[in-house]
């Protein structure tokens, strides 16, 4: 072989190889996409709705041909909330499986740390189940957002249930880690816009069961607000103890812990307890037809009721599927990434808020609600901007 065929052979291996680097996951006839899920572990009342959501919306756009005629395939992994079991899932997704993008990641924490994983592959990190700023923040092509961030939504509901209320002595137990101190630092930053400061500030380890130290001190302290900087069971199982010892303030969290599966698991003892929310539980009995169509048709495929985790899963699919179409045939992380910027992502039958992206804005929805959970539904109060 000439030196001129060896180095227009070396050209073209390159040119292959770069090719290959920005269409992996990407075949002819599918799109193979990942997510990291708790299937298991604390919040698998999330993971597992989530997942019914997500492939509910695949089924669909499966059976009508996919998209420009790719199907798309869905790996799920299980990270039992467990950051070390999500970094060797998306290790997993990335380097075995060799996906274009990991959807409806949960866990801010295990976002975090998967992340660098998922970039040095060119792998999108695309509506990651997590509200925390590292979600979009800082600025990387890779990150695409869709939940307002925890710090924002109580930095904005906190001092507006104090001055409501005429609440005195506010305070915060939350779980010590990502997100329970971006929940913490949101309290402090939002009531000092109020001159108030937290009375009080307990955290307990993810994962924990037993929150009665951290109620008593609560209510030692004659705290009258509390911030539950809290997952799911973790929201009952602080509610359940305060309202066990007598102990009962204004309680509100994020909208992590808006869920039918609280309403479920804590029953009367979550009475009362504000959140902030994205997306509105679909009640079948005061929902649009549209919602009520949904219902049904989620119920014929899983024989189960669904919660606002699986609107969720289904919304994201939805989003992303929308991106690639408008992508064109020729899909491509570069090509993705420019029609998301183009796109404008609906609100959708179930109230989440219009979305859209820019090369500077990695955050599509800046909006929160409050609600409050009241004879076991919960009911929305108001809309605020959370930007």
């Amino acid at each position: 072989m000439t030196f001129k065929n060896c180095l227009l052979a070396c050209m073209l291996a390159a040119a292959s190889t770069l090719a290959g680097a920005q269409t992996q996951g990407i075949s002819k006839t599918e799109i193979t996409l990942g997510s990291i899920l708790d299937l298991s572990g604390p919040v698998a009342s999330v993971g597992k709705p989530v997942r019914q959501g997500l492939q509910m919306r695949i089924d669909e756009l499966n059976e009508f041909g996919g998209v420009h005629g790719r199907k798309i395939k869905l790996l799920v992994e299980d990270s039992g909330y467990d950051v070390k079991k999500g970094v060797l899932a998306a290790q997993k997704l990335a380097n075995h499986d060799r996906i274009f993008a990991v959807v409806a990641h949960t866990g801010t924490a295990s976002n975090i740390a998967a992340m660098p994983i998922l970039f040095e592959k060119n792998i999108i990190n695309f509506y990651p189940m997590a509200a925390a700023r590292e979600m979009y923040e800082p600025l990387n092509r890779l990150k695409v957002a869709f939940l307002p961030n925890y710090f924002d939504q109580i930095r904005v509901a906190a001092p507006r249930l104090v001055k409501e209320n005429n609440l005195k002595k506010p305070c915060i137990v939350y779980q010590d880690d990502e997100s329970g101190q971006e929940m913490l630092r949101g309290a402090e930053v939002g009531l000092k816009g109020i001159n108030m400061e937290l009375v009080e500030k307990t955290s307990y380890k993810r994962g924990a069961t037993d929150f009665s130290s951290q109620v008593t001190r609560m209510k030692a302290a004659g705290c009258d607000l509390v911030v539950l900087g809290t997952i799911v069971r973790e929201t009952v199982g602080m509610m359940t103890e305060a309202r066990r010892i007598g102990f009962n303030p204004v309680f509100v969290a994020t909208a992590v812990a808006y869920s039918d599966v609280v309403q479920r698991l804590g029953g009367k003892a979550v009475d009362g307890l504000y959140a902030t929310m994205t997306a509105q539980i679909p009640y079948p009995d005061d929902s649009t037809q549209q919602v009520r169509h949904w219902v049904a048709k989620f119920r014929t495929r899983f024989n189960e009721e669904p919660s606002d985790y699986a609107v969720y899963g289904y919304h994201i699919m939805d989003a992303f599927i929308r991106v690639a179409q408008k992508a064109g045939p020729d899909l491509t992380t570069d090509s993705f990434i420019k029609a998301l910027e183009s796109t404008v992502i609906p609100r959708d039958i179930f109230g989440i808020m219009e979305a859209t992206y820019s090369p500077t804005k990695r955050l599509g929805n800046p909006y929160s609600r409050l609600s409050q959970l009241q004879d076991g539904r919960w009911s929305p109060t108001t809309c605020a901007s959370t930007s």
